[in-house]
């Protein structure tokens, strides 16, 4: 009995830690986010002040309305919002369908291929952005929202490994079963496996929004009108050309950013359960 009461207090204060561990990490990693919402309410004097302080006084709502009236980030925040959207629909149908095929119809060039994409990832964006932007002058598409979303048409490796991984978690009876009341593969992905996915779904769908949401080289190289901008680029133009690192500007830029995270936070907030479910498979190929 004493063995088993100092064991289970042992589990006890290694919980104990473990919690407090873990709350003091959060803390820490929420300090950065505070200091930008109290900032994007504190007046010019107050930014770079020695102690910080973190309650504005007094409270600045006017940043808000500066950023959103006479500056038209709203626009650009419509503008992201738009190209995560479409990124997002076309990630969706492109790796799940070619996800599927890896997961499901086999070939003898069915594992080739798959290494073949895999093997993409190691690829960094900066080896393949010089031709990706002759490609798209060449189709006329600089300074178009289609060259930022109809490459999510075309699949994302990391997303298509994903969703094959928890395709193979489904089991095979299911799918014979409805084989067997007259689907053919279509219908079987249709009906039996993307019910069956929504949580590998959503976690891809987080994903490729806030990959699409905060894509900042992508706008850069591609976009050039104004009124194109996304909310990544546009708070970056607006970091250098205003001379936030005076002060003088740091406010907006903070309210700016405050706004930019806003809808990340809402997303994942209200898909959190499915996220952490589709990332958590256990595909294993038999």
């Amino acid at each position: 009995m004493a063995t088993l009461s100092s064991q289970s207090r042992a589990r006890r204060v290694g919980r104990i830690l473990t919690y407090a561990a873990a709350s003091s990490g959060a803390m820490f990693m929420l300090v950065p986010f505070v200091w930008m919402v109290t900032t994007s309410l504190k007046a010019p004097a107050q930014v770079f002040a020695y102690p910080i302080e973190w309650i504005p006084d007094p409270v600045k709502w006017e940043n808000y309305r500066y950023v959103t009236s006479d500056w038209p980030f709203l626009k650009y925040m419509l503008n992201s919002a738009l190209v995560a959207l479409l990124t997002v629909i076309g990630s969706l149908i492109s790796c799940s369908l070619v996800a599927y095929a890896f997961a499901r119809l086999k070939s003898r060039l069915s594992r080739p291929l798959f290494i073949v994409m895999l093997s993409t990832m190691m690829l960094p964006g900066q080896v393949t952005l010089i031709p990706i932007f002759i490609l798209f002058r060449n189709l006329g598409w600089i300074d178009s929202f289609a060259s930022l979303v109809v490459p999510s048409f075309f699949g994302t490796a990391f997303y298509i490994f994903m969703l094959r991984q928890f395709f193979l978690s489904i089991p095979r009876e299911l799918e014979d079963a409805a084989r067997m009341d007259g689907c053919g593969t279509w219908g079987v992905f249709w009906h039996v496996v993307l019910p069956l996915s929504r949580s590998a779904l959503a976690a891809v769908a987080i994903f490729a929004f806030m990959a699409a949401w905060n894509d900042f080289y992508g706008p850069l190289i591609l976009l050039s009108s104004e009124g194109k901008r996304t909310a990544a680029l546009a708070l970056a133009i607006f970091n250098s050309a205003k001379g936030t690192d005076s002060g003088n500007r740091m406010h907006w830029a903070m309210a700016a950013a405050t706004l930019t995270i806003i809808p990340t936070l809402l997303i994942f907030y209200r898909a959190q359960k499915y996220f952490v479910q589709g990332i958590v498979f256990k595909g294993v190929e038999k």
